[in-house]
């Protein structure tokens, strides 16, 4: 009985996850940039940034240890300039699945070069995303990131923005529940068109 009720807990969990590993259509691009650009402080950076990741679905399950993934692009001046991929292992006290946009801003050349380098990684992070509204704070070991508020997809709003170390992070909740304590890690990696 307890294999079943796992396997049932499980299987939903492992589809969301395979989700976002699949590739993204063009429009899936599109409606993101779009969604954080009309999300308040978040559409203030487009402007001024030097350049920007964007991850339309970001998938990530747990329970006690657990795991994200997403795929991305990345933008220098406007223009679609290479791929990314993200990868995040977490061991703590965490339980559920979400999903989640995220965007990452370049505040200047610098920041850009770093992040598509080779293999980036963010560390150390508190989250706690709802259905239809997140909150999200991150820490980072290596200069930390910025906390973040929104709604759905089409009425999302950003607070507390800010740039850490060049960098400014944004997500939007598309769904799914978790609570997570834990210490983890997310890596970047990026390929150049």
């Amino acid at each position: 009985m307890q294999r079943i009720l796992k396997a049932g807990l499980l299987l939903p969990l492992l589809s969301l996850l395979l989700a976002a590993a699949s590739p993204a259509r063009a429009d899936e691009y599109s409606d993101t940039i779009k969604s954080f650009m009309g999300a308040g402080l978040s559409g203030q950076y487009f402007d001024g940034a030097y350049g920007y990741a964007v991850f339309p679905t970001i998938g990530k399950v747990g329970f006690i240890v657990g795991g994200a993934y997403g795929e991305g692009r990345v933008y220098a001046a406007g223009q679609y300039v290479g791929n990314s991929s993200m990868m995040q292992l977490a061991a703590g006290w965490l339980a559920g699945a979400q999903a989640y946009s995220q965007i990452i801003f370049f505040q200047n050349q610098t920041a850009y070069e770093e992040f598509t380098s080779g293999n980036f990684e963010f560390s150390a992070q508190a989250t706690a995303v709802a259905i239809t509204a997140g909150v999200n704070a991150e820490a980072s070991t290596t200069g930390g990131l910025a906390a973040t508020a929104s709604g759905g997809r089409n009425d999302a709003a950003t607070a507390q923005g800010g740039y850490r170390r060049g960098l400014a992070v944004f997500t939007i909740a598309k769904g799914g529940l978790m609570f997570e304590v834990s210490l983890g890690g997310q890596k970047y990696s990026y390929t150049p068109l």
